[in-house]
Order: C-alpha cells, then sequence, then structure tokens
C-alpha cells in the first residue's frame, strides 16, 4: 500500500481537574489527510483548506511530526501530505495533535505497523512541540488511543487507558483565538499545597467514577481551583456558559485546552442537545461568532477512511 487517506479526530484536553494529563476524543469534528509515499527522500505538504497553515515541513506540525517517524525507521523515501482541516487552528480541541497524529498513524500504517501506539505518541510529540512549545501529550494520546486517556508521564511516556460509560460532549468554540503560549503565562507559579491536595483528589475521584461508570462521583470531580480561575476570563460569558449549561443538565465540564473552546459532558445525547441550545442562548447575544458540537465520545481515535 502506497497510499492511506485518515480521519484524525478532534480532542478535549484538561478536563477540568486533569491539567496536562488527561483528555478524551470527539466523533467530531475531524481532520481528513491523505499521506501516500513518494520515492524522493523529503516530505511534501499541501493544505486543502483556508486557514493558511505553512507548507514548508519544518514550520508545520504534520511536517516535524513526520520527520521523526522518518529519522526513526530509517527509511530512505519521503511522504506526500494533504490536508483538509475541518478542527480550526487555536480552537482549543486539538487542532494541531489532530495533524501530527493524523500524519505519524498514516504514515505508520505504510509501514505496515512498525510502531506501536505509545510510539507514536513519541513522535507526534515533536509535531506538538512547534505548536505549544512544550512536550505534553493530554491531547494527542486519545487522538491515537482514542476515549478517555491519562498520560501518568511524559518523560518516559506512559499512557493510562481509562475505561469509561457512554458519555455525550457539549462544546462550543467562540470565535476568537486564545495562544497556547498567553493561557500558560496567566496561570500561578505556586499552588497552595490545600488546592493541591484538592485537585488532585478531583483527578483520583474523576478517574475512580469514569471505570464505574458513578456518574453522581463525576460530577463532584469536575471541579478546579487552580487553571480554570486563572483563565475563565479569557473567554467572555464563561460563567454564564456553564450555569447555563448545569441547568440543561450537564454533569459538569470547563475549558477545553487552553480555550476558548469550553466543553460540558452529559449522559445522553439528548441532553447534550438540551445544553447545546443553552450555549446558543447565553452566546446569540453576544455579537461574537461561534460555532457548537454535539459529539459522543469516541472509543476511536484517527481512523483509516
Amino acid at each position: 500500500m502506497d497510499q492511506i487517506t485518515v480521519q484524525s479526530p478532534a480532542t478535549v484536553s484538561n478536563v477540568v481537574c486533569g491539567f496536562d494529563c488527561l483528555g478524551f476524543a470527539l466523533d467530531g469534528p475531524f481532520d481528513e489527510m491523505t499521506v501516500r509515499k513518494i520515492p524522493e527522500p523529503v516530505i511534501r505538504i499541501t493544505h486543502r483548506d483556508d486557514y493558511g497553515l505553512p507548507t514548508d515541513p519544518k514550520l508545520n506540525v504534520a511536517g516535524v511530526a513526520l520527520q521523526a517517524l522518518i529519522d526513526a525507521a530509517e527509511i530512505d523515501f519521503g511522504f506526500e501530505v494533504e490536508i483538509v482541516k475541518h478542527i480550526k487552528p487555536g480552537s482549543g480541541i486539538g487542532s494541531s495533535s489532530a495533524s501530527a497524529c493524523g500524519a505519524v498513524v498514516a504514515a505508520n500504517r505504510l509501514l505496515e505497523h512498525r510502531f506501536s501506539n505509545v510510539e507514536l505518541v513519541e513522535l507526534a510529540m515533536a509535531g506538538e512541540m512547534i505548536a505549544s512549545g512544550s512536550r505534553h501529550a493530554d491531547n494527542l494520546a486519545p487522538c491515537i488511543y482514542g476515549g478517555f486517556t491519562l498520560v501518568r508521564s511524559s518523560g518516559p511516556l506512559d499512557i493510562v487507558e481509562i475505561a469509561f460509560p457512554e458519555l455525550f460532549a457539549t462544546v462550543i468554540h467562540p470565535q476568537i483565538e486564545v495562544k497556547t503560549s498567553e493561557a500558560r503565562a496567566i496561570l500561578p507559579k505556586d499552588v497552595p499545597l490545600r488546592e493541591a491536595v484538592r485537585n488532585w483528589s478531583n483527578l483520583g475521584a474523576f478517574v475512580a467514577a469514569l471505570s464505574t461508570g458513578d456518574l453522581d462521583l463525576l460530577a463532584r470531580s469536575m471541579v478546579d481551583t487552580i487553571v480554570e480561575p486563572a483563565r475563565r476570563a479569557l473567554i467572555p460569558r464563561f460563567d454564564e456558559l456553564k450555569s447555563a449549561s448545569l441547568a440543561a443538565g450537564a454533569i459538569g465540564g470547563g475549558i477545553s485546552g487552553s480555550g476558548p473552546s469550553v466543553f460540558m459532558l452529559s449522559e445522553s445525547r439528548e441532553i447534550a442537545e438540551f445544553v447545546q441550545e443553552a450555549m446558543n442562548i447565553v452566546y446569540a447575544p453576544t455579537g461574537i461568532d461561534f460555532n457548537t458540537y454535539v459529539s459522543r465520545i469516541s472509543p476511536h481515535g484517527v481512523r483509516t477512511v
């Protein structure tokens, strides 16, 4: 096989109490990527969208991730990549991760599965460095593994797949830009021990709640007193969005990644659609363009078309 087309899903990271370690995959939106082998030892990138992303492989997250794979595999040929992005860059739902993961997963299948999933996440981290300036895998892991994942360690990389009940996510994406670097810069440098204990207690309870399907515990666990208070001012009407969503029946939620997207989890698609209506009511008067999505939490990562 010399060519393959894949769909690379959007992801939600941090998931309230799981800053830089917890994430999950969505059924949609997703990027579409076609990767083909070429005899020349180079990477060529073409974008079939209107986002104006760089095609220089040294500046493109997919290109950097592919180069890491080429170096690791020690192959003497290259790849041509066509990308149609449906996940807007800077949206807070893993746009750069989708590009990096889609590229390495597709190339790996052309190499007859030479690398394991954890090795693919490691390779994709090279691309993520270009996007965010740091090696974190909380979007990358669910993009490749699917479902909920916990990154226990980034060095060495240790990824834990978490059992979960059927859940649905409602995501609102205000059409404003929140740069990851700026969102990180406003985080507190020192955290009181009491707040740290509260957050890691919530994370442990959140994982237990997912594994047992205890939705009441899940709701009680979705509390963050460290990152969300610092970042919520970056997202207009964040508090109103959250209050309206909970009143509509959501289990809980918060900022997706570094924003500006906000997600809420629900136990059924019907409730998730009620939450979507509540979000629309909150944001319609703001004058800010926005998109909303309702998606099942997907058990699948990057998929072949």
